[in-house]
């Protein structure tokens, strides 16, 4: 049990960090965009409105050897499914919404004047989105990331189509708790449930915290 909670924490941390700056940089890039943003907005919510099995044979279909990235992945020599690597990409990708969308509101919150009023100060662009912007939504952005390291520790339906079950390997909470029921060993699948209620629970409490936070800030 310890292997498979210290695996999964490993898991969600890594997915969520990769796609911390791709998040930000296509939550930055809408705000900046405008109306013109609403596509890159709908693109990055997509994930969270499919099923996470259509999700997964979609990531499936383009590592395979048949598709042309997954040919050139395994002519270089680089196996992702039913590997690690799988189960970070799928946790990935099924967490991008929350943490895209968390990091949008985030910055369309903390009050476009500051950064107006920078870029009249003669600031770049980026400066004046580093220097003011992000420190502004720095609660709504943490937040996001905690949201979708929760959202990475539940994952379940693609992870288990492109990195399988596979115990000592890829074999996440998720897909332990499902094993431990097929077996009929509810025990075992109880107290990894409480493990994953005690750990979400805590996680989501801090990120109602910084949110909460955020609010009053903008109250004031």
């Amino acid at each position: 049990m310890p292997h498979i909670i210290l695996f999964t924490l490993t898991i969600a941390a890594i997915s969520t960090l990769c796609i911390a700056p791709i998040a930000l940089a296509l939550a930055a890039w809408s705000w900046r965009a405008g109306a013109k943003g609403m596509v890159v907005d709908a693109l990055g919510a997509l994930p969270l409105v499919l099923p996470p099995t259509a999700v997964g044979f979609v990531l499936l279909e383009i590592l395979s050897r048949r598709s042309p990235i997954g040919g050139f992945l395994e002519r270089i020599g680089v196996q992702i499914l039913f590997t690690p690597k799988a189960v970070v990409l799928a946790c990935a990708v099924m967490s991008f919404p929350l943490m895209f969308t968390a990091f949008r509101v985030a910055i369309e919150t903390s009050d476009r004047r500051f950064f107006d009023v920078a870029r009249t100060l003669g600031a770049s662009p980026a400066r004046a989105f580093i220097r003011v912007t992000l420190p502004l939504a720095w609660r709504g952005l943490l937040s996001g990331m905690i949201l979708s390291f929760c959202r990475a520790l539940g994952e379940f339906g693609a992870t288990i189509l492109i990195a399988g079950n596979i115990p000592g390997r890829t074999q996440t909470l998720a897909l332990a708790i499902y094993d431990r029921v097929q077996n009929g060993t509810e025990h075992e699948a109880l107290a990894l449930v409480a493990w994953v209620v005690g750990m979400a629970w805590v996680l989501v409490a801090i990120s109602s915290v910084l949110i909460a936070q955020q609010r009053k800030r903008l109250a004031a």
